[in-house]
């Protein structure tokens, strides 16, 4: 006689009933099973005669945010700002994996996408390849749990335990108003890289990276250089083949370079960051210095921003990257005081902020956070602002969307 077990998931305004008529431990991060709709239907497989049945409005969809960089390039402190913008601290989830990769604040959920690998540590060690390499990630897996949220569907996601290095038991992820993946890979497969609503590449040059890594493993771990540079070579193959050439896909990249106030610095520690924003995006307008496509050159250190040596300069002006229509501002030296920074604020537009001096607001709200005094930190603030406008006007869309449908009906009607 068969069985019949029936899971009922309750997601963002939505729910979704399984029925299988075999008992069987139906999770969904297994593959034979993938569901996602917006409006009630029902599907069968036929390995499980499962019958998927979901409910789900357009206007509860979860915006999708993907943030690509390698390893040891400052995603963690970008989530902590962007998170910030939308209040609440962002924690891991309560009662569950001390381990977990995951990060859940009042509106967003932070998906490390180390979660999808589909090897472990000593799996990668058995056939000789990185986690940067594909071969090591179920992509399949990856679409499938990230469109599921999208529409609004709880999904069970794997952890990688960077403990460990073991693949831990699922987590149950709740579809958030705001999810962020961010990894290695957020825009690497093209059917993920559909479902972003927006993407951010985050790029270290090799040099600053190097710096980077001396100063952190050197200092804090008790590296060696040699060891450190048998490190990088050794990942670097992979990076150039599978991570780096994803950022000509973002719809912004803040690139991070050795200054150029300072000749012939090999230190990283002042900085040039530059700012790209493809024109043209749906719900993004980019920042401008001044006037909106003006080319400009600017010192603003004087009476009303102090600055030790070797200064400030900012830039502004269109470009073209990977033959995309872009605007670039870009900072190169380090602020002495951030209160200050409310008089570069005052001479940037299209910030999407609430309020004057909201950026320089939340600067001084994460004084302690890395790259606060250079253009890292800065950059990064204004994209969190910018991607807070992004969502908001989604939001907006939505919801307007079914009263222009319904008055359209309703004129229609009455010419009928």
């Amino acid at each position: 006689m068969a069985v019949s077990t029936v899971y009922i998931i309750q997601s963002l305004n939505s729910t979704c009933s399984i029925s299988t008529s075999t008992k069987t431990n139906l999770e969904f991060h297994q593959k034979q099973v993938i569901f996602y709709t917006t409006s009630t239907k029902k599907y069968s497989t036929k390995k499980f005669n499962t019958f998927i049945t979901c409910s789900t409005s357009d206007e509860t969809k979860t915006v999708v945010i993907g943030l690509a960089a390698d390893s040891g390039c400052g995603k963690s402190t970008f989530m902590r700002r962007l998170t910030s913008v939308f209040g609440g601290a962002a924690e891991p989830p309560k009662g569950g994996n001390p381990d977990s990769n995951t990060l859940i604040s009042d509106m967003t959920t932070v998906i490390c996408l180390d979660d999808y690998h589909s090897l472990d540590r000593t799996g990668r060690k058995e056939k000789c390849v990185t986690a940067l390499d594909p071969k090591a990630n179920d992509f399949d897996l990856m679409y499938e749990q990230v469109k599921a949220l999208k529409s609004g569907i709880a999904v069970e996601k794997p952890i990688y335990n960077h403990v460990s290095g073991l693949l831990d038991p699922p987590e149950l992820i709740k579809p958030p108003k705001i999810l962020v993946i961010e990894g290695l890979h957020p825009m690497f497969d093209v059917r993920v890289r559909e479902l972003l609503d927006f993407s951010i590449y985050l790029d270290i040059s090799n040099e600053v990276k190097f710096a980077w890594k001396i100063q952190r493993d050197m200092a804090e771990r008790g590296h060696s250089l040699e060891s450190i540079k048998a490190s990088i070579e050794a990942r670097k193959p992979d990076f150039d083949a599978y991570i780096d050439p994803q950022k000509q896909y973002a719809d912004a990249v803040i690139e991070v370079l050795p200054t150029q106030l300072i000749p012939d610095d090999n230190e990283g520690k002042v900085l040039r960051v530059r700012l790209i924003m493809k024109e043209g995006v749906k719900y993004f307008n980019p920042v401008c210095l001044f006037d909106e496509g003006s080319t400009i050159s600017w010192i603003p250190c004087g009476r009303k921003l102090t600055c030790s040596y070797p200064g400030i300069k900012f830039s502004y002006g269109p470009d073209t990257y990977f033959g995309n229509e872009v605007s670039v501002l870009e900072m190169d030296g380090q602020f002495d005081r951030l209160d200050e920074l409310i008089y570069v604020e005052s001479h940037l537009s299209s910030l999407s902020t609430k309020f004057y001096g909201e950026v320089t607001q939340q600067m001084l709200k994460h004084a302690d956070f890395p790259g606060s005094n250079n253009g890292t930190g800065f950059f990064q603030t204004i994209v969190g602002l910018k991607i807070r406008d992004l969502y908001e006007q989604i939001v907006a869309s939505k919801a307007s969307a079914p009263v222009a449908a319904k008055a359209y009906n309703s004129s229609t009607n009455i010419h009928n």
